[in-house]
């Protein structure tokens, strides 16, 4: 064991001299390697960061939380007309709803709150902030939401049912209206209408990079009815209760809905259950598609780095043919020289992984700086992958030209010139 310890030091002695001669070529031939390293570096830093927002993202909506709508999330194509025929939800239908989870033992579901939204825009003296997202709910809103408030509150029952002229902004809002300023107690215009704020959003981010949970206003659904006449599409968001199997909770719900918009039995359902695993479907081609082409990149560049260095360790044999007939005069047994050579390969590996892994970083930084919301996590394991690929791909492209010297004869070799 120790003789084995003593010949991998001296391995890795002569593997480092080498290539502090040789510079230029251990950096050429470890070229492909650092592509490859790269390349498989920021695909799984990717994906993760997929992964990553992918699942915030569907914390902030609401993992507990079914939609019931008139359209699915999916892509209808050109069955759009069947679904734009479909008799429009109405708000009350919540207040039905909720009857039933309560006439129903042991019902899985808790609580129906309708919620109908607008585009509009919001102003604030000489300020205004263009398409925002502007929710007519009910109080029982709290009930569902996931947000937490940075300032103030979110209105009442009492306020609801009378209309008030009351709102709650997002943060991006109210930062762009007052400007660090508190605005609690002043009001915004909204619908040619003076509202006063009673409460802004904490910060919770976008959605998918599709829309942010921050442009938006919550306004009380009569007051959205006072002050807009527009043709209403009214969704509900129906909580589960904790712990609660979510596809028996959507097959209840189906049933409960189907009772509030009077389907005979046989008749196809005009309404949509839509589920947060539904963008799963969209999410999972983008992560195909990045690990396919991650994967590809990484494979080509790899095998054409671990050619270069086989072919590089197979002239560094010949090169230095003599000085292995040397060495296995003077004793040095075929397991040495074996691993002087797998060393070298392996070192040169190494190299280029640890340049890769280097750069993969600065990419990565770089893009977080120019691109905060892009998403990509790097992790030490991704660090541990990169080595090992690399250690992987010296052995295997190494192997071969050590074996060659290692089977030398020593006298032949001797008298190579």
């Amino acid at each position: 064991m120790r003789a084995w310890l003593t010949e991998l030091d001296e391995s890795r002695r002569i593997a480092l001299e080498q290539m502090r001669v040789h510079k230029t070529r251990a950096g050429l031939t470890a070229l492909g390697v650092i592509i490859g390293i790269v390349a498989v570096t920021l695909m799984g830093a990717a994906i993760r960061g997929i992964d990553k927002g992918f699942s915030d993202s569907l914390d902030m909506l609401g993992t507990d939380i079914l939609h019931v709508q008139q359209f699915p999330w999916r892509g209808v194509g050109d069955d759009w007309r069947r679904y734009r025929n479909r008799p429009q939800m109405r708000d009350r239908d919540s207040d039905e709803l909720n009857g039933i989870f309560a006439a129903t033992p042991g019902s899985l579901l808790m609580h129906s709150v309708p919620v109908v939204e607008r585009w509009r825009t919001v102003t604030h003296g000489d300020r205004s902030v263009e398409s925002v997202r502007v929710r007519g709910t009910t109080a029982d809103y709290v009930l569902i939401a996931t947000a937490t408030y940075a300032e103030g509150r979110f209105f009442t029952e009492v306020e609801e049912r009378a209309g008030r002229d009351v709102v709650v902004l997002g943060h991006d809002i109210a930062e762009a209206l007052f400007q660090g300023i508190s605005p609690l107690g002043e009001s915004v215009r909204l619908n040619n209408r003076n509202m006063t704020v009673i409460g802004v959003f904490a910060r919770q981010g976008s959605f998918l990079g599709l829309f942010s949970f921050d442009n938006q206003v919550v306004i009380p659904l009569n007051t959205l009815r006072k002050t807009d006449n527009s043709r209403w599409r009214v969704a509900h968001q129906v909580k589960l209760r904790p712990g609660a199997d979510k596809a028996d909770a959507e097959l209840e719900l189906t049933g409960a809905v189907r009772r509030v918009r009077g389907l005979l039995p046989g008749e196809a359902d005009d309404f949509e259950i839509n589920k947060t695993e539904m963008f799963e479907e969209q999410i999972d081609p983008i992560k195909n598609g990045v690990a396919a082409a991650g994967l590809f990149i990484t494979g080509l560049a790899l095998f054409v780095g671990a050619i270069g260095i086989m072919n590089i360790t197979f002239v560094s044999v010949r090169e230095r043919t003599r000085e292995i007939g040397t060495r296995r005069a003077l004793g040095a047994p075929r397991r040495a020289i074996l691993t002087q050579f797998l060393i070298e390969a392996v070192s040169i590996c190494l190299l280029g992984g640890i340049i890769g892994l280097a750069l993969a970083g600065g990419a990565q930084a770089v893009i977080r700086f120019t691109i905060p919301n892009f998403p990509a996590v790097f992790g030490i394991d991704l660090v541990l992958i990169g080595l090992g690929v690399s250690v992987i791909t010296g052995i295997c492209s190494g192997f071969a030209p050590a074996w060659q010297a290692a089977r030398l004869d020593p006298a032949r070799a001797l008298r190579h010139e």
